[in-house]
């Protein structure tokens, strides 16, 4: 029998594998990554019983990680889009499973920093949403990008659903101590995705550069210009208020429905919550950016949740409205960042996509460090979460304010870059 298949015929065929191969690369390392961090403020309460250190001084560790890990991500953009994102995800995989695994032996202030603010928070930004986003934006046709961020997205929240039961399921067998490292074990499931992800958008944007007959711009040349255009200021603001939201949930609601008196496992079952329900609202997202204007979408979701918070604030706190009110929230937990980064690569292409998201993602986490600090400073000087609360919603209504003038369209210099 004769092969009559010819080679344009062949890949096309392997096109939708090699897609689907690139996605479930990106989407797996954010599980890991991602799973492993969001589910970390279900260990607070045992942290503090095994340091005595309080919840303050633990807040702050965690603060420092949501810190560090946006400070990594501007860094381990520029590298990857330079030397290689397989390079990158190899680093920050190894550092989030040996920060995670040492962190039960740290009994000081100091040492929680450092394996959670900086070796695991720092892990999970190399291997992160801005690396992953611009590899993804890299290997995939134009067309379907949208859908592959908020696949990618979904990922991380994947993660989170998945993660969080099992380590719920892991503390009552084996303890939090061994739990936690169990989880920096099971990162390494992320280590394939080096040899998917592997490559740089350097050499591609060149390409296009010298065919458009425009010089590439420098990482230095790349971050001024974005920095001098008021839309990119504008989409930072509001992610930061994303970032408080994110930080707070994931660091604290564990705490505040234990301050209900609600058992632990309402705790755990409220993440996994978040996690599925994000996925949920990563796809749909992902699916919208190509269809309405993305700075209106962000708007919306934040004023959702800004409502969220309210109804909340004074329905009864019973376990069935936290798994609903923990649903709503994630549905738009993590669905701002197709629109951002899809905001991001129209604005400025994909040759410096890393860097400039990963800026942006600086941002997310600056107001991360707050929602994490605030969080534990507020209740230990007041013994309740209200006053955090009320910051949330103010800032919710700013974030959906501060999108809307937000000027959708490719910068001219860009416009070719943008195309290629």
């Amino acid at each position: 029998m004769t092969n009559n298949t010819t080679p344009q015929a062949a890949a096309r065929s392997a096109a939708p594998l090699a897609l689907w191969l690139v996605l479930l690369a990106a989407a797996g390392t954010f599980a890991m990554t991602m799973g492993t961090r969001q589910t970390m403020g279900l260990f607070l309460s045992a942290l503090n019983t095994s340091t005595g250190l309080g919840i303050g001084s633990i807040s702050l560790a965690f603060a420092f990680g949501q810190l560090w890990w946006g400070l990594t991500q501007p860094f381990a953009g520029a590298v990857a889009d330079r030397i290689g994102t397989g390079r990158v995800i190899l680093l920050g995989v190894a550092l989030v499973a040996l920060g995670t695994f040492i962190t039960p032996y740290m009994t000081t202030t100091a040492g929680l920093i450092f394996a959670i603010g900086v070796l695991a928070a720092g892990g999970a930004g190399m291997a992160g949403p801005s690396v992953l986003m611009a590899a993804t934006a890299r290997l995939v046709p134009l067309q379907k990008r949208g859908l592959a961020s908020g696949i990618v997205n979904a990922g991380g929240s994947f993660g989170q659903f998945v993660m969080a039961p099992i380590a719920i399921s892991l503390t009552a067998a084996v303890g939090w101590a061994s739990a936690m490292q169990w989880l920096g074990v099971l990162v390494l499931l992320a280590l394939p995705a080096v040899w998917v992800l592997k490559g740089n958008s350097n050499a591609l944007a060149a390409q296009a550069a010298a065919a458009s007959g425009q010089k590439a711009l420098t990482a230095r040349e790349a971050i001024a210009q974005a920095l001098a255009t008021p839309s990119y200021r504008y989409l930072a603001a509001g992610f930061l208020v994303c970032g408080f939201h994110v930080a707070f949930l994931a660091t604290h609601l564990p705490g505040v429905i234990a301050a209900c008196g609600l058992s632990p496992e309402v705790g755990g079952w409220s993440l996994a919550v978040i996690g599925l329900f994000n996925i949920v609202g990563s796809l749909a997202m992902g699916w919208a950016v190509g269809r309405w204007r993305m700075k209106s979408l962000l708007s919306l979701l934040y004023a959702v949740r800004g409502l969220a918070v309210l109804i909340f604030l004074f329905a009864p706190k019973t376990p069935a409205v936290v798994l609903i009110f923990a649903a709503v929230m994630g549905i738009t937990f993590l669905s701002t960042v197709p629109p951002t980064a899809g905001l991001v690569a129209k604005m400025f292409g994909t040759a410096n996509m890393a860097m400039l998201f990963g800026i942006v993602m600086l941002s997310h986490q600056m107001g991360g460090f707050l929602g994490a600090y605030l969080g534990g400073s507020v209740f230990q000087a007041t013994g309740s979460y209200d006053w955090v609360w009320y910051i949330d919603i103010v800032l919710a209504a700013g974030a959906a304010l501060v999108n809307l003038p937000i000027r959708e369209s490719p910068l001219p210099r860009r416009a070719a870059a943008a195309a290629a």
